[in-house]
């Protein structure tokens, strides 16, 4: 019983790491990333389609992303929405090719990509503190059910506490990580 708690608990905690990474990839840093594209959904024949399913996104050089498009057409309705996202980026389309420069961050715009990654975490920590919470209360509800004793539920209650410092250590680790990437020139 307390396994699965545990088992329960260990899941939401993973899956917050897990959107944090994602959070993290949408946050732009001076090098080019074709994750940074990810979240971009492009006007295609009256749906919004994510631009993996109409292009071909590549690394040209440390600064420079590539698309090429399957389908000529929709050229125009990518560079559209790439300049319409809150991205800030400009791309140049050269026959088949979309070009997009990744302009250098500014002292003040890395601040503020920290800030973003700072509150991605906090984030992150806060769903992470909730699965505790929630794990807590099952172990108290089973103590107050009689399903296990007060001493199983203080053995619960560490287990619990344990990892979720350990994912906190994660979510900090990465946070670092990324702080240190922002900062890079």
């Amino acid at each position: 019983m307390i396994d699965d708690i545990k088992q329960e608990a260990k899941e939401r905690m993973e899956k917050a790491l897990e959107a944090l990474g994602h959070n993290f990839n949408k946050i732009r840093t001076g090098r080019a990333h074709p994750s940074l594209l990810d979240g971009l959904k492009i006007e295609y024949y009256g749906a919004d389609t994510p631009i993996n399913q109409l292009a071909n996104v590549n690394v040209e050089d440390a600064r420079t992303l590539s698309i090429s498009a399957w389908d000529r057409s929709s050229i125009p309705a990518i560079e559209k929405a790439i300049m319409k996202s809150d991205l800030g980026l400009n791309p140049s389309t050269a026959g088949d090719v979309i070009r997009i420069p990744m302009p250098a961050l500014t002292e003040e715009t890395r601040k503020g990509y920290i800030k973003q990654a700072r509150h991605e975490a906090e984030s992150a920590r806060v769903s992470v503190r909730n699965a505790r919470r929630d794990a807590m209360s099952m172990l108290k509800d089973m103590v107050k059910e009689k399903e296990i004793s007060e001493d199983d539920e203080r053995r619960g209650q560490d287990v619990v506490q344990k990892l979720t410092d350990s994912y906190v250590e994660r979510i900090e680790k990465m946070l670092v990580d990324k702080e240190a990437d922002l900062m890079e020139i």
